[in-house]
């Protein structure tokens, strides 16, 4: 299919709309059907861990495996994806990652339909489509791609906004339609893949008959595939190296909230699983606030200051999580200040998380060549999938070394503290670029 005219930048350097919009279907339905899946799950392969007769630590480690292999595929795939991009152009490869989602997500949906006597072969297939949704999600950096072809420079921190935004969005609305939208299927265990496989296609769909490709005519085309000594070139660029680190110590200290999250709520104020489900979709909706109000600051202020302000938000909230998880080590207190503080200190570090991810991926983008876009940006999904890895493993594991479970809070602030440090000599890095 040809390109679109609407798949070129516009004259007065806006964002182009039809390319912006599949961008983040994309990055949206990733999230989406991570949100749908995730909640249930757990409960999903507990009658085949009974049937297995399986002990606690293998039934922890064989859900630790299930969650963390999607974002395990992500860290190992993302450059891949980025770099095919640069190859053969941003359309096969989105059109690809979401025609994955489409199988994936329903063969997950049919794994759930054996048998408890059949226990091995559905774990097989959660497994499989755990690993195979994760390598189709690998697309954030092809995205992000998209978004540099489609915006002229002094524009990209707004269109980065975007990513955040559909985060956001999908961390939210996926519990909200996993929950509603199973009765569509008369709460079969199904319904959740079915689901999640049928948004995929609506979004498949979507792209393929409206997005044109973006790459920009005329750039280079990448001939060698990713490996490690590519990868180190990446990360050797000036100043780009350390917007990946940034951007992997800010992830890591994030997710460190995020997967403890859960347990903290219990901890603090005894909250039962509907006020859970709650306090999630506060988070989400607070990302995607917090996103939209990015993109109007990024007209006025410069990507070097929103990320500075971004980490700096984060230290403050999570340093108020921190205070709330100390203060109810003696046992769960019913609402009051402490309730109001957790609340006000969880928006505050995701508004500053809001600004960390597209202020890095402007950086980033910005102080790369157009036809390395895709590898560049995808080197620096990858590093953001291995915080996802190694955050909530080590937020967990830290959650219990200390009846006052603030571990998890102490590094996250330790590791940020580090990144505010980082960042000023990144400014200089900029401004000499």
């Amino acid at each position: 299919m040809a390109a679109s005219p609407t798949s070129a930048p516009r004259p007065d350097g806006a964002p182009s709309r039809w390319p912006l919009l599949v961008v983040f279907l994309v990055v949206f339905i990733d999230l989406l059907g991570f949100g749908i899946v995730l909640p249930v799950m757990p409960r999903q392969v507990e009658p085949y861990f009974d049937a297995l007769r399986l002990g606690r630590l293998a039934r922890g480690g064989l859900i630790g495996l299930l969650f963390s292999v999607f974002s395990l595929m992500q860290f190992l795939f993302s450059p891949l994806w980025g770099r095919l991009s640069d190859r053969v152009g941003r359309r096969p490869m989105l059109l690809l990652s979401l025609a994955g989602s489409v199988v994936f997500y329903a063969v997950y949906g049919w794994a759930t339909t054996f048998p408890p006597e059949r226990a091995a072969t559905a774990l097989g297939l959660m497994l499989a489509a755990r690993i195979g949704a994760g390598i189709a999600g690998a697309s954030v950096g092809t995205a992000a791609a998209v978004i540099a072809d489609c915006t002229a420079p002094e524009n990209r921190a707004r269109g980065m906004a975007l990513i955040g935004i559909a985060f956001g969005a999908g961390f939210t609305l996926g519990p909200l339609i996993a929950y509603f939208g199973l009765g569509l299927f008369g709460r079969q265990p199904w319904g959740v893949g079915a689901i999640a496989s049928l948004l995929s296609a609506v979004a498949l769909l979507i792209a393929w008959f409206v997005f044109g490709e973006t790459r920009r005519p005329g750039t280079r085309p990448a001939r060698e595939l990713p490996s490690l000594a590519r990868t180190a070139a990446v990360l050797g660029m000036p100043t780009v190296g350390g917007l990946v680190l940034v951007y992997f110590l800010s992830i890591f200290a994030f997710a460190n909230f995020e997967a403890t999250l859960a347990r903290l709520t219990k901890a603090a104020f005894d909250m039962g699983d509907d006020a859970n489900f709650l306090v999630f979709a506060f988070i989400g909706f607070m990302l995607m606030l917090a996103g939209g109000m990015y993109r109007p600051l990024a007209k006025r202020l410069p990507e070097t200051a929103l990320l500075a302000g971004g980490v700096a938000l984060m230290i403050l909230g999570l340093t108020a999580v921190g205070v709330v998880a100390w203060r109810t080590q003696a046992g769960p207190v019913a609402g009051g200040p402490l309730a109001t503080l957790f609340h006000v200190g969880a928006a505050v570090a995701v508004a500053g998380f809001a600004c960390v991810n597209p202020s890095v991926s402007a950086l980033i983008s910005r102080r790369t060549d157009p036809h390395r876009q895709g590898e560049v940006l995808g080197v620096n999904q990858s590093f953001a999938s291995l915080g996802r890895i190694l955050g909530p493993l080590a937020g967990s594991v830290l959650f219990d070394l200390h009846p006052s479970h603030t571990l998890p809070f102490v590094a996250a602030v330790a590791v940020l503290t580090a990144v505010l440090g980082i960042v000023p000599r990144l400014r200089r890095g900029v401004d000499r670029a």
